[in-house]
């Protein structure tokens, strides 16, 4: 169902205003690129508030408002659990990879995950070939969750066919962050996540107030089922919403803290980083922002679910429609005072989405273009013939992940777990392994990727369509790409010493100013 038609006109207006906003950034930063490097990582010059809320805007996507709301409309305070998950993945990524990547980064010219691979495993085709490729795949898999959520907002704002929504956010998306690269996507992230923060924190009141307050929610929602404000289901429970047990909850924490840390276009930011002391504080920052804007977001689906039963959502909800992955935009447009705070929400709910999807499609780009086309197709490419193969990747991407995105999964959430899934089955072990364990081996890399990946989508395939297993899919994937590093490694050669110190490989988090004098101290 669409918005008022007063609602519709201020929020077309302030929409367009945004747009033209992220277009404008996008021209601007078109003018600082002079190099491949300009382009990819925003000529390593990110500053602390750019780079701590680009991490923050490239984990928060589609999942962070529409995913997160529809799975606190359908699973209540079982489901509390992945608002401490997902922040803690920030945290993560940037206290574990943060300084040896960048340091990395700045000595050797790395500009992706794949560079790094290549390095630290001393192999420079296979590994380099099918990581790019891992990449590229999952990220396309996660853009069509991300894709899905801008269509969901604009149907529910506009009345529009499906396909014409995602048209229009393909069109804009695309524009900025093909002219603009990593300049563009980190300068927007700033806007969108301000837009966010301090959105989120305005609206919410609204929909938690409107609901009756805190206590009134838990005792509706314990009048629908009292397990939804328990902590978790009890082990065995059959109904279809009610798969947080405790050890589900555990495989889900694992997928979520280290799955989003490893996910490449989250990685990679923290090569454009400009200085390694940002790594002391951002980690604190980066969760705490995140982890307000989280709890509010599940608790407003928490809340709709509440007014459902009271039943104030009649006349908005469309017979028959989906509640969970438009709960936060219902219960906005229920209990909003305003039509100027209904359309703003519009403008916030497009910057969570919209943070994410933008920085995946430069991550497909820069891949190919760096990663395949330039060193491994054309070494000898000049640096403007790498950003236009770039800009037509990302092009690309867009087109493909469109197309995917026409027939989404019906609950957002799952699709994009599915893409994390895969994230953390095919790169938490050979980069965890890699930067700390100095026995692993360029073929236990290999293999732990490979099987990693395929084991993600046999399990995932054995859930989806089979049974449902006790944990989610990706823990088991994870175990035997866990299984394939240790054997792999140990029943083949080492890497020489000089890589393992040029790459910092040691039980140690940040490292010294001359890896050597570090490196020769540790155990073999």
């Amino acid at each position: 169902m669409a918005l008022a038609e007063g609602s519709i006109f201020i929020t077309v207006a302030l929409i367009a205003v945004y747009f033209v906003v992220l277009l404008g950034i996008g021209v601007w930063a078109s003018k600082k690129i002079k190099n491949t490097e300009d382009y990819m990582l925003a000529g390593r010059s990110l500053g602390f508030w750019l780079f701590t809320l680009l991490i923050v805007c490239s984990i928060c996507s589609g999942m962070t408002l529409v995913g997160t709301s529809g799975f606190g409309f359908a699973s209540g305070w079982p489901g509390i659990w992945e608002q401490i998950f997902v922040p803690l993945s920030a945290a993560f990524c940037i206290i574990f990879f943060g300084s040896k990547l960048n340091k990395i980064g700045k000595n050797h010219g790395c500009m992706t995950i794949v560079d790094y691979f290549s390095l630290r495993y001393e192999n420079t085709r296979e590994l380099r070939a099918l990581s790019a490729l891992a990449s590229i795949a999952v990220s396309l898999v996660y853009l069509v969750g991300q894709y899905t959520a801008i269509s969901i907002v604009l149907i529910w704002a506009f009345g529009i066919e499906h396909w014409v929504a995602l048209l229009i956010a393909g069109v804009i998306i695309t524009a900025y962050t093909v002219i603009g690269g990593l300049y563009a996507v980190s300068w927007t992230g700033l806007v969108q996540g301000l837009i966010l923060i301090f959105g989120v924190i305005l609206v919410a009141p609204f929909i938690l107030t409107y609901a009756g307050g805190l206590e009134h929610i838990n005792t509706v929602l314990a009048t629908i089922d009292p397990n939804l404000v328990m902590p978790w289901f009890p082990s065995g429970s059959t109904a279809a919403y009610a798969y947080c047990t405790p050890e589900y909850l555990f495989s889900f924490g694992v997928l979520l803290i280290v799955g989003l840390a490893c996910a490449p276009h989250v990685l990679s930011n923290v090569f454009a980083a400009k200085k390694t002391s940002y790594f002391k504080w951002a980690p604190l920052v980066a969760f705490s922002i995140y982890l307000v804007v989280m709890l509010l977001i599940k608790i407003c689906g928490m809340a709709v679910r509440s007014m459902q039963a009271d039943g104030l959502l009649s006349g908005i909800v469309p017979e028959g429609g989906r509640i969970a992955d438009f709960a936060l935009m219902y219960g906005i447009q229920a209990s909003s005072p305003s039509i100027l705070i209904t359309g703003l929400f519009a403008v916030i709910v497009l910057s969570a989405v919209m943070s994410t999807t933008d920085r995946l499609m430069l991550t497909v780009g820069t891949t190919f273009s760096w990663d395949i086309f330039k060193t491994m197709l054309k070494p000898k490419a000049s640096e403007r013939q790498v950003v236009f193969i770039s800009q037509i990747c990302v092009l690309l991407a867009a087109v493909i992940s469109l197309i995917l995105a026409i027939n989404p999964p019906e609950m957002l959430a799952f699709l994009i777990w599915l893409g994390i899934g895969l994230m953390l089955s095919a790169f938490a072990v050979p980069m965890i392994a890699g930067l700390y364990w100095r026995r692993a081996t360029a073929q236990g890399a290999i293999a732990s990727m490979l099987i990693g990946l395929i084991t993600c989508l046999a399990f995932g395939a054995y859930y989806n369509f089979i049974d449902k297993l006790p944990m989610h899919f990706s823990i088991y994937s994870l175990a035997c790409s866990i299984a394939a590093m240790v054997i792999v490694s140990l029943l083949t050669k080492k890497n020489s010493k000089e890589a393992l110190d040029l790459t910092y490989t040691g039980m140690y988090l940040h490292p010294k100013d001359k890896p050597n004098s570090v490196t020769e101290q540790s155990k073999e």
